[in-house]
Parts: structure tokens; C-alpha cells; sequence
């Protein structure tokens, strides 16, 4: 499970294995047992949210937004 960013206690990560065949560039968070999924493409947008606010959503959702780019180069390397 490579954790590619933390931040405000959010871990940001992947998981190795994510299915066959391997789905689209996504990233995984995590934070005091909420979990969310956002799809990094074509543009970033939410897959689901458990425990997270409307609030919180839109929030994460602007810092990934503005790490996208970070994210999809981590996405990439790994899974190549």
C-alpha cells in the first residue's frame, strides 16, 4: 500500500493490488476511519466517501485537485 502523500493527518495512498484488469488512476484516503476514493481521470472527481462531510468532500477534493499532478507521476511510477 504506497502512501504517496500525508497531509492534515489524510493519508494518501494506492493499494498494489488493485484488480485485474487494473483500474483507472485513483487515489485512496484515510483519516480516523473515514475512507474516501477519487478518480484522478479524466478529471479528478469523487468515487465514494464513508464518514466524510459535504464539507470535508469538497475540501479534499480542492487538495487533490492541486496535487494532481504529483499524484498521477506516483500513480505512473508504480504501476508503470
Amino acid at each position: 500500500m504506497p502512501v504517496v502523500l500525508r497531509r492534515d493527518g489524510i493519508r494518501f495512498f494506492f493499494y498494489a493490488n488493485e484488480g485485474e484488469p487494473i483500474e483507472p488512476p485513483h487515489i485512496h484516503l484515510e483519516q480516523g476511519g473515514m475512507e474516501a476514493k477519487f478518480w484522478l481521470t479524466p478529471d479528478v472527481h469523487l468515487a465514494y466517501a464513508d464518514g466524510f462531510d459535504a464539507r470535508s468532500q469538497r475540501r479534499l477534493l480542492a487538495m487533490i485537485t492541486a496535487d494532481r499532478d504529483k499524484l498521477l507521476r506516483a500513480w505512473n511510477e508504480f504501476f508503470g
